[in-house]
């Protein structure tokens, strides 16, 4: 199916008690979908992959699978940093029946090369027939996927494209411009999501389409049509909000604007903790000024209709 457009980096729901709330995870799918999402990112960053068991992150990643019903693309998260982990993990991963592709990041805190990024990125390629998409971002892992060795990594023929977050244009413009027209580039960064289609990127895997998928599919949508004054108008209305995902340490915000959207409980893992109380309060004046709550709390303490 085709990698462009909207792609959500989806949230993993918790219940209170910390286990992974499946029943929540279906209607999240659900509700992504149906409001126009294009595909779907399972068990990367924004799913605390990380803090996932190997049995509980295919569990989620087989959901995800079996709740879509091959309606979207589902390109499941991928990552170490022991390559030989992450090609384990993308030979189990490659048994889920239905699953399109792999997602895997730069490897963090050994911060390889370029040399050892490229070997190791071809060693998963390798390990399974699935796409693999790169996943470039530098600010979490300690290492910079370089545009020349993207290219490199492009010629390995189930290597199909990169989500891009090292917020660099100039390296976005050279992936772009270098590899093949069919190599997808995708903004990793909501707030560059624009300046990348603009200039030929496939879309986005968007943290803020948790919240606002149609808004934020119906943004991806209207830019990559040429209609870049709804685009920007949209962008102009949401942005604020993309920016408040990243107030604390993510997804820890984007769940707390779900739970104040009443879609999940607001729990994360440790050693990630539950936004402050005074980042909550914000939050939930920034959506009630988008109209995105049926009420919210004035300034006062009272209760107001928006």
């Amino acid at each position: 199916m085709e990698l462009s457009g909207c792609g959500t980096a989806l949230v993993t729901p918790f219940r209170g008690d910390g286990a992974v709330d499946e029943p929540t995870l279906v209607r999240l799918v659900n509700w992504q979908i149906e409001s126009g999402v294009d595909f779907l990112v399972p068990c990367g960053t924004t799913g605390e992959a990380s803090t996932l068991s190997e049995v509980e992150m295919l569990r989620v990643v087989e959901t995800v699978v079996e709740t879509a019903g091959g309606r979207v693309p589902i390109f499941a998260g991928c990552t170490h940093n022991a390559t030989s982990q992450a090609v384990a993990r993308a030979k189990r991963l490659a048994q889920v029946s239905g699953l399109t592709g792999l997602l895997s990041a730069n490897p963090y805190y050994n911060r390889p090369g370029q040399e050892g990024q490229y070997q190791h990125f071809r060693a998963i390629a390798e390990a399974t027939p699935l796409p693999l998409l790169l996943y470039n971002i530098p600010s979490r892992t300690g290492a910079n996927l370089e545009a020349a060795t993207v290219l490199r990594l492009a010629e390995i023929p189930n290597i199909v494209g990169i989500k891009e977050s090292s917020g660099s244009l100039p390296q976005v413009t050279e992936i772009l411009t270098s590899a093949a027209p069919d190599f997808k580039v995708l903004a990793g960064d909501d707030g560059l999501t624009l300046p990348v289609i603009a200039l030929g990127g496939a879309g986005v895997i968007s943290v803020a389409s948790n919240a606002i998928p149609a808004e934020m599919a119906r943004m991806v949508r209207a830019a990559m049509t040429g209609d870049w004054a709804a685009a920007r108008e949209i962008n102009r209305k949401y942005y604020r909000l993309m920016q408040a995902h990243f107030w604390e340490a993510s997804p820890a915000p984007v769940k707390a604007v779900l739970a104040l959207l009443g879609r999940m409980e607001d729990a994360v893992r440790l050693p990630l903790v539950p936004v402050t109380a005074a980042t909550r309060r914000k939050l939930e004046l920034l959506l009630g000024e988008l109209g995105l709550l049926a009420t919210v709390a004035s300034e006062s303490g009272g209760v107001r209709s928006v």
